[in-house]
């Protein structure tokens, strides 16, 4: 999903519960990794991972400005021999740390090894941030969580483009003077999907 089609359904939610509850999300996430700057841990589970998402949160981190929201992914099946970005295993959730935000996304409930080493996590200090469902031992053991149930209007992919578009855009205040590549496109949106003048 490209810039102008997430700014597109933007605007579809601008004012609805799913909009509110998203930048709310969003800006915990923003808060916690840029207060703590300890780091940001991104899994999924073993049959889901979040690449679309750690992608986006990398794109957003350089273009606001803001290096602490580009995350660490971790992979249930990394192997040593794996690119050094790509190589990061379940073994680093164990390490985690009080300063260290730990974003779960799963579409389903997790598995009872991925429950141990959120708690683990959450032992440790790390903050627990959740994206799925709003229901079982995931989103009770995180201090944030966004429930995605099933039967709405947005899936869980849907969810994380939304998320990512907003941690990024009020993590700077808009620059006086020069505008930023963002700005511009998005003004552009605005102004591709507003409705024509009317005429008298």
């Amino acid at each position: 999903m490209d810039a102008v089609r997430v700014a597109l359904l933007r605007e579809v939610l601008a004012g609805t519960e799913w909009w509110g509850a998203t930048r709310r999300f969003a800006g915990v996430l923003r808060g916690s990794v840029v207060s703590h700057g300890g780091g940001l841990l991104l899994v999924g589970t073993p049959e889901y991972e979040p690449w679309h998402l750690a992608a986006h949160l990398v794109d957003e981190a350089a273009w606001s400005g803001t290096p602490e929201l580009a995350p660490t992914l971790v992979r249930h099946d990394a192997r040593p021999t794996d690119p050094a970005h790509l190589s990061v295993g379940p073994g680093r959730l164990a390490a985690a740390r009080r300063g260290e935000t730990l974003l779960v996304v799963s579409p389903d409930r997790p598995g009872a090894p991925l429950l141990e080493h959120v708690n683990d996590a959450r032992r440790a200090g790390a903050t627990i941030l959740s994206l799925g469902p709003g229901e079982g031992e995931l989103a009770a053991m995180a201090h944030e969580s966004l429930a995605v149930p099933e039967g709405t209007d947005l899936d869980l992919d849907t969810v994380q483009h939304l998320v990512s578009a907003a941690a990024g855009e009020d993590a700077v205040p808009t620059p006086r003077g020069r505008r930023r590549f963002r700005d511009r496109l998005s003004r552009l949106a605005d102004q591709l999907t507003a409705p024509p003048p009317a005429r008298w």
